[in-house]
């Protein structure tokens, strides 16, 4: 989108990701958390792993269940195997997505097929809308060759993992939530606005470089989560960068619904999750 008038969403709050272990001892930056998680709804939470030291990373995500959301696993360096009860095996490659719905039970593992190099991406957390939330679950691997890219008009490229943009339609698409998931590289001096449906919370994750985000220029600095504003007039987000920039947008429709979390179940009552917690222990997933 490049007409005259475009209206930039502004920074509503920057974010700075909190430092977690997660799995069996894989090192974490936490960055969007419980707290946010009504304001940025339909999203639930977003991890980055970065790291070339094969001690954070070795030994993985071993056996673990899920119930009501989806997973969105992006990798950008490194190999992970894929497992689960449903009977799906793949290997996540640089560049590729994971896309899994957990729906109404699923028990996977997530080990690292490397020993040494640099492990670095992305888990993104998406919730189900209540009458989906015991969905027979799904899974799907996208290698980064059936990812669409494209070189904007002003010469950033955009990788597009969900939604579509500027005319171009992402790899996937998601009812409900009807997820924006790009993934730019802003040039040297780079400068791009791009549309955002009204209505869906949004965010920025700078994951290299700085940029400055919205119309007042707000800068954001590599590992830092800029919350946009839903002003309702505005059109979209302005970014752009003096030294070049990698990050990623990400946009969402609210659903609206009462969030229930215990760890890896993700209900709408306190009794939905304490059923899934029993039929889990109880070997119904």
């Amino acid at each position: 989108m490049k007409h005259a008038d475009f209206k930039s969403r502004e920074v509503e709050r920057l974010v700075t990701g909190t430092p977690v272990s997660d799995g069996a001892g894989v090192k974490l930056s936490r960055v969007l958390t419980a707290e946010l998680q009504h304001r940025l709804d339909p999203f639930l939470m977003l991890d980055e792993f970065r790291s070339d030291d094969p001690d954070d990373y070795l030994a993985g995500f071993p056996d673990h269940p899920h119930r009501g959301f989806e997973t969105v696993t992006y990798m950008l360096d490194g190999r992970m195997r894929h497992r689960d009860n449903a009977g799906n095996e793949g290997l996540l490659t640089a560049g590729g997505v994971q896309w899994m719905t957990a729906g109404r039970g699923i028990v996977h593992s997530e080990l690292p097929e490397q020993e040494d190099g640099l492990m670095h991406g992305f888990q993104l957390w998406v919730n189900l809308p209540a009458r989906n939330k015991l969905a027979e679950p799904g899974y799907r691997d996208i290698p980064d060759a059936e990812i669409p890219r494209y070189t904007s008009a002003s010469g950033n490229a955009i990788k597009q993992i969900a939604g579509d943009s500027d005319g171009h339609a992402g790899a996937v698409h998601r009812p409900d939530t009807e997820p924006l998931y790009l993934d730019l590289t802003l040039a040297v001096g780079g400068h791009e606005t791009l549309a955002i449906p009204r209505g869906h919370n949004a965010f920025v994750y700078v994951y290299q470089g700085e940029a400055q985000v919205g119309g007042r220029g707000q800068t954001v600095r590599q590992q830092q989560m800029a919350v946009l504003g839903n002003q309702p007039a505005a059109d979209g987000v302005t970014l752009q960068s003096a030294d070049g920039a990698r990050l990623l947008l990400i946009a969402g429709r609210p659903l609206g619904e009462p969030i229930a979390q215990w760890g890896p179940f993700v209900m709408n009552s306190r009794d939905e999750v304490e059923q899934a917690i029993d039929d889990f222990r109880n070997g119904r997933f």
